[in-house]
């Protein structure tokens, strides 16, 4: 029996002439369950089984889960003829070594301002990988540098084509600008009113992307993306995690597709496994991983403590774990009782709170004026002009809510980092510490408050940061706190 393996492109491929049978067990084989879908009214009246799957039952899949499938295929007794689609790139990059860029200098606010720019150990092995695989992901702590690190892997792309590089938000778009700037490269942003399409280096959001690929559909573009898309040769996203996202997983795997270079960066690969492996079909395998841990040990990033303060809220009980949690950052009593608790620690330095909802925020400020909310709402250069302030004052308290700025801010002079309520999320909780552990000229350690409730879902939460925290080799300690 013969089957042919059709690769479309750098990701999509389809099995074609498998009997039914077969090609049930490869589309089984990246089958997994979302345990979400018990809430979900499809998979309770039985029109959905509550599975995801990266093969259909008609042979598609992706490039990147071959090596799990031709096993499977050819189990089955077939032989697989291949007709390979993918235009013939040949890559020939050039090694880096520390001193590749002591030609310049890092800029006047890094911590280092003025002095060459000198790569660690580490940054050499880590860009050093991922030219030697052009298909591939990296787990690289938050505070390694992984801006400086894009910007290099883009400069090195120069020979092939443009490139362009994915990030979470606005904040980050205008940070990796100013890298790529200082490192002499021609370079754009595709975002909000900023719309530089002709660049060598393109920095945008996936939001600009998705939102260009509808208007492109539509006729409704000033620059179609098929003509942007042009002469790319490398696409990198920062903080890949996102790239679960299905608006991302379907830029990648759609009009990116043909784009040969593919390069993930991020502080954290999730931790649930139909995540993880959305991630790798669209960009590669995983190669290596850079934990804080290991960054902590060898000086480069602040050490830290974690004191979790789980406030006694008595035995109120709640119907869900959303009415809990809005409860939880809502309540006068407690919001008061929390102020005092970030007075206490802000005496200490400059402290940045995280919260989840907007109300929280504005209701902290009208309680501390003082204090800055930081919302999506808030004009971009607003937002920028804040987070500069903490480099120069000393007891300034940011507030934001997670999605604003748990993901890529770069703060170092961040002494005390408040979570409240931060939830059971790994990716959520790893990078919402990760905003604080960047050291300074005048700070090696990070103060952490864990602030939870005793009542039932924010006690199971805490139950799982607890393993977090064990994990990733984090100090923490528990302390009931009576306030009522």
């Amino acid at each position: 029996m013969k089957t042919v393996l059709e690769i479309r492109d750098e990701v999509n491929v389809r099995f074609t002439g498998l009997d039914v049978k077969t090609r049930r067990k490869i589309s089984d084989e990246c089958k997994y369950f979302l345990s979400y879908a018990y809430h979900m009214p499809a998979y309770k009246l039985g029109r959905w089984d509550g599975c995801v799957r990266y093969c259909d039952i008609g042979g598609r899949t992706f490039f990147h889960l071959l090596d799990r499938l031709v096993p499977i295929v050819t189990a089955e007794g077939y032989e697989i003829e291949i007709k390979d689609m993918r235009k013939p790139w040949e890559f020939n990059f050039e090694q880096v070594t520390e001193t590749s860029y002591e030609h310049v200098k890092w800029p006047d606010k890094h911590p280092a301002g003025g002095q060459p720019i000198i790569l660690r150990d580490y940054q050499v092995e880590i860009i050093n990988k991922f030219l030697q695989n052009t298909q591939c992901l990296q787990e690289i702590a938050t505070g390694a540098g992984k801006t400086l690190i894009t910007a290099v892997l883009s400069q090195k792309c120069e020979d092939y084509g443009r490139t362009i590089v994915i990030v979470p938000n606005k904040d980050l778009v205008v940070q990796t600008e100013k890298d790529y700037k200082n490192l002499g490269m021609d370079v754009g942003v595709l975002y909000g009113d900023r719309k530089e399409y002709d660049k060598t280096h393109t920095i945008c959001t996936w939001q600009s992307l998705s939102i260009l690929e509808k208007k492109s559909k539509n006729y409704e573009a000033d620059f179609p993306i098929d003509e942007f898309l042009e002469d790319v040769a490398c696409i990198m996203v920062d903080e890949v995690h996102k790239a679960k996202a299905d608006v991302l997983k379907k830029l990648l795997s759609g009009v990116f597709a043909h784009v040969p270079i593919r390069w993930g960066l991020t502080g954290t690969i999730p931790k649930e496994e139909h995540e993880a492996v959305g991630c790798t079909c669209s960009l590669g395998p995983v190669i290596g991983r850079m934990g804080s841990k290991e960054l902590q040990d060898a000086g480069v990033l602040a050490d830290l403590d974690i004191n979790v303060l789980q406030l006694q809220d008595g035995m109120i009980q709640f119907n869900n774990y959303a009415q809990e949690l809005k409860w939880l950052v809502t309540d006068e009593k407690r919001l008061k009782e929390i102020t005092e608790i970030i007075k206490g620690v802000s005496v200490n330095g400059n402290t940045l709170v995280l919260i989840d909802r907007i109300a929280t925020g504005e209701r902290l400020e009208e309680l501390n004026p003082d204090w800055v909310f930081v919302s999506g709402s808030m004009k971009q250069q607003d937002r920028q002009d804040n987070y500069d302030d903490v480099s120069e004052m000393d007891n300034k308290v940011i507030v934001a809510t997670y999605g604003v700025a748990a993901v890529g801010i770069n703060i170092p002079r961040i002494f005390n980092l408040v979570m409240l309520e931060p939830g059971k999320s790994f990716v959520r909780v790893i990078q919402s510490i990760g905003r604080g552990i960047r050291k300074a000229s005048d700070k090696d350690y990070l103060n952490v408050l864990d602030l939870t409730s005793n009542l039932k879902y924010s006690k199971r939460h805490l139950t799982k940061r607890k393993q977090f925290y064990k994990e990733q080799g984090f100090r923490f300690q528990v302390t009931k706190v009576d306030y009522k």
